[in-house]
């Protein structure tokens, strides 16, 4: 198999823990290990430390937007990042955003002429409505985020239900189901593992202990959860229920928790970047709970799989396709009566959990390796095909949209050293802040002006 040197972008990457950040992960992980070489391009996190990857991380100036969409934007280009790009010798790009991210990897591919591919991960139709405030602003940042995929060579999506969320946004094209895998191996951690990582917390080994771990946000069904557990809290029901991870909806979440009079059996735990440490926390649980219909593939749910534990899932959602009710998983309906009612059963019928957990480590866990491998195998064939100009021309983003963007950018910087400098005491006064930022803020909207002319119908 041809050696290929790839090109992985995305909005999120660690410190910032998500189900594409764990993807992209381990695509530049595997792929490093053996089949090739990879780097990542992600925007700039503050607290960021790459020292211990075994692959090159690019990082480029970013907006923060984790109260809204949970992630920093990143704010392309940069001048200098393209010019480390265009060292590293790609032989193809991958972005794993549609927004800014896939921007950006369209600059890389007019700048040194290698095929792109795209992966729909995750459903952007909320993203945006949770980021773009008034309808029509929100039908033009749709149409763009749609003109901007079907500007990549390939599309991937991770499930059937991506494609049809993908296509609900108006994308015509061809797409590849291409599904993501799991980093954790089959099989459950030593009891000593599973008592270290859960020490301090308050879990009684006769009561069910019900366990999320992701992003916190509300679209991901916490509100269902916890009206659920209210409810068997209510019937007199012991049981302890621990969301793991960190998100802009977090402290809203504790909140509504502690107004339901769940303090003491609703545990929150903030985020875990240890996998052995998080692969314990799933072996100490007896259910999944996992309520959300945003989700494309559903990672965490094979996760669990892998460690022997069945989930809790909408039925007819994304994160439920492959999953059988009763054999491979639980199927409820979109509603916190339904998930009491679905709980209840089951904390009577403990030993049903366990079974169902067993079937879905043998039947739907796949591994990072078969998957990046999969993938892998594929840009072969996309390279080749690009190699012979099978795939249709791509217009370029305009110079002019390219400069502006630049523009906008170093108005960005401009405000954030006068700021810095202002906190240190090297400035008197805040008029320097105040040009820049007024600068960064006129660029960005005759830039998105622009960008909106250009891609509008």
């Amino acid at each position: 198999m041809e050696k290929l040197n790839v090109c992985l972008l995305n909005d999120s990457f660690p410190p910032s823990i998500d189900g594409v950040a764990n993807a992209v992960t381990n695509y530049a992980k595997i792929i490093s290990a053996g089949l090739g070489r990879a780097a990542v391009v992600t925007p700039y996190y503050p607290e960021a430390d790459d020292s211990g990857f075994a692959f090159p991380v690019l990082r480029y100036p970013s907006l923060d937007m984790t109260r809204s969409v949970g992630y920093r934007a990143g704010i392309p280009f940069d001048a200098e990042l393209m010019g480390r790009v265009e060292e590293q010798g790609f032989d193809i790009i991958h972005s794993h955003c549609p927004i800014s991210s896939t921007v950006l990897a369209r600059e890389i591919r007019d700048r040194i002429d290698r095929p792109l591919v795209m992966t729909y991960h995750t459903k952007f139709d909320i993203d945006i409505a949770n980021a773009v405030r008034g309808e029509l602003l929100r039908e033009e940042a749709a149409r763009f985020l749609v003109r901007n995929i079907a500007a990549c060579d390939e599309v991937w999506t991770v499930s059937r239900g991506a494609g049809d969320n993908l296509r609900s946004l108006g994308y015509e094209g061809d797409y590849i189901v291409m599904p993501n895998g799991v980093d954790l191996p089959r099989g459950r951690v030593d009891d000593e593992r599973i008592a270290r990582a859960t020490a301090g917390y308050d879990l009684p080994g006769e009561t069910p202990v019900f366990l999320f771990v992701g992003r916190m946000m509300w679209y991901k069904g916490a509100r269902i959860t916890l009206d659920a557990l209210a409810r068997l809290n209510a019937a007199g029901q012991d049981f302890r229920m621990v969301f793991i991870g960190g998100g802009g909806d977090r402290e809203d979440i504790m909140a509504y928790a502690a107004s339901l009079g769940l303090e003491g059996k609703v545990l929150f735990v903030p985020p875990i970047h240890d996998r052995e440490t998080i692969r314990a926390w799933y072996c100490r649980a007896d259910l999944f709970l996992f309520p959300s219909t945003f989700d494309t593939n559903g990672l965490v749910v094979r996760e669990a799989a892998a460690c022997g534990l069945g989930s809790v899932l909408i039925a007819d959602s994304c994160a439920a396709e492959d999953v059988t009710d009763g054999e491979t998983g639980f199927l409820i309906e979109e509603n916190a009566a339904s998930m009491a009612a679905k709980l209840t059963a089951l904390c009577s019928h403990r030993e049903a959990m366990g079974q169902v957990g067993q079937r879905a480590q043998r039947d739907i866990y796949i591994s990072w390796e078969e998957a990046v491998g999969r993938a892998y195998e594929r840009y072969g064939v996309v390279a080749e095909n690009y190699r012979r100009g099978l795939y249709p021309a791509h217009d370029g983003l305009s110079d002019g949209v390219l400069h502006g963007l630049a523009a906008a950018m170093a108005g960005v910087n401009r405000g954030r050293e006068a700021h810095r400098r202002i906190q240190e005491g090297l400035l008197d006064g805040y008029e320097e802040l105040k040009e820049g930022l007024e600068e960064e803020r006129q660029n960005i909207v005759d830039r998105l002006e622009e960008l909106v002319r250009k891609y509008s119908p």
